[in-house]
């Protein structure tokens, strides 16, 4: 045969040349491969499970290890309430819902704790008709059993954990007024036959005539004379929810009243109230003390006045301490009241403490006190007592131009 006839040097130069066309097909196929990867970025080689915390970088994606994060409240679902009527049933509640009495109220309010607020009647003894409890994501309450007087006004509050400490969040608590028409009751019942509420100087003031149905026209009644009380939405209001509202008490505000409710052929009266009015002051008293005079010769008689300018018919007390309490000195006061001009009906309340023939005890530190409704303030000024020996020469006065 022709090849093995070959020479030696052919012989090498066919190896070599089958050589270097192996190397060539070997680099045609690696460049192919890889055009081929390129091609597909979106398979990615899986990190390795016993070293998560390492990231496979690929262009300009990163995959990281997520950090176990604590739960905050921004990152939970928002509190929300819902009625759960028959059959599984769920209804999103208002501002107020209406229950038969008798019937079964259960509300579900979503969150991770919450606690509840309901009428302070059911706070007090619920007769184990109130059930709370608590789930997973949501809390629920029920009552069993209801009546008239479960009426009232039922808050879920979302709350914010820490550990084991929790606290309510009352900036997101859902409130919801329920209703519990009673054929028999058109009012909340209540122990009291007469209730006294204090009225207050430019403070609203509410008489809580609660009414069990929504449906329930209601009026305000003076006792003596027994006259309807006009309700015009500015002095006076009403709010089903709450009651009459008496925004700016007055004086002829006061007195007995009571309200009057009619649904149907049914007509019932509530609670009497009786309204006391108190001058109540806008800020605490601030008073002046003025001494007759800071320097006094042994034997003369001393006059250290406090004065308060204030609202008028506002009562304001004053109690004095002073250096003659020491040798048990009585006080000798004066009080008294006068009017003060101006736009504003103001009055000026005084106090004058009196200390005849002054001695040497009586030097010191004469301290006045004004109390009012909202608070008491004090202010001093200090006597200095002088033998007779000694002349005190009174204040030039100002010589006339």
């Amino acid at each position: 045969m022709p090849l093995v006839n070959m020479s030696g040097s052919k012989w090498r130069l066919v190896l070599c040349t089958l050589l270097i066309c192996a190397v060539i097909l070997e680099l045609a196929y690696c460049q192919k491969d890889a055009q081929k990867q390129k091609a597909t970025p979106g398979r990615k080689s899986k990190p390795s499970k016993n070293k998560p915390e390492k990231s496979t970088n690929e262009g300009s994606s990163t995959t990281t290890a997520k950090p176990k994060n604590k739960a905050t409240p921004a990152a939970k679902a928002q509190a929300s309430l819902t009625q759960v009527l028959n059959r599984g049933k769920f209804k999103k509640v208002g501002e107020t819902i209406s229950v038969q009495t008798g019937d079964t109220l259960e509300l579900r309010c979503r969150g991770k704790p919450v606690q509840w607020g309901v009428p302070s009647y059911l706070e007090e003894d619920d007769e184990g008709r109130l059930r709370i409890v608590q789930h997973e994501r949501y809390g629920v309450l029920t009552l069993v059993n209801t009546t008239g007087a479960d009426t009232g006004e039922y808050t879920c509050y979302p709350m914010y954990c820490e550990e084991t400490d929790c606290r309510k969040e009352y900036d997101k608590a859902i409130k919801v007024f329920v209703f519990f028409p009673d054929p028999q009751e058109l009012f909340v019942p209540s122990s009291d036959y007469y209730k006294a509420i204090q009225l207050r100087t430019n403070w609203p003031t509410v008489l809580p005539c609660q009414v069990t149905s929504p449906e329930a026209k209601v009026s305000l009644h003076r006792e003596f004379p027994p006259v309807e009380v006009a309700v015009d939405g500015r002095e006076i209001s009403f709010n089903v929810k709450k009651g009459y509202t008496i925004h700016r008490p007055r004086p002829y505000h006061a007195g007995a009243l009571y309200c009057v409710a009619s649904l149907g052929n049914l007509r019932q009266s509530s609670t009497k109230y009786m309204l006391i009015y108190v001058n109540y002051p806008m800020a605490p008293p601030a008073p002046v003390i003025q001494a007759s005079s800071s320097l006094v010769v042994v034997g003369e008689n001393l006059r250290v006045s406090c004065s308060v300018v204030g609202e008028q018919d506002v009562v304001v007390e004053f109690t004095w301490e002073y250096p003659g309490q020491q040798i048990g000195r009585p006080p000798y006061t004066q009080e008294s009241i006068t009017s003060v001009g101006g736009g504003a009906a103001r009055q000026q309340s005084q106090s004058v403490l009196l200390v005849d023939e002054v001695r040497d005890v009586d030097q010191g530190e004469y301290t006045c006190t004004a109390q009012n409704l909202q608070g008491a303030k004090s202010v001093s000024a200090t006597v200095k007592v002088v033998p007779t020996t000694v002349k005190v020469v009174p204040k030039a006065k100002p010589k006339k131009p």
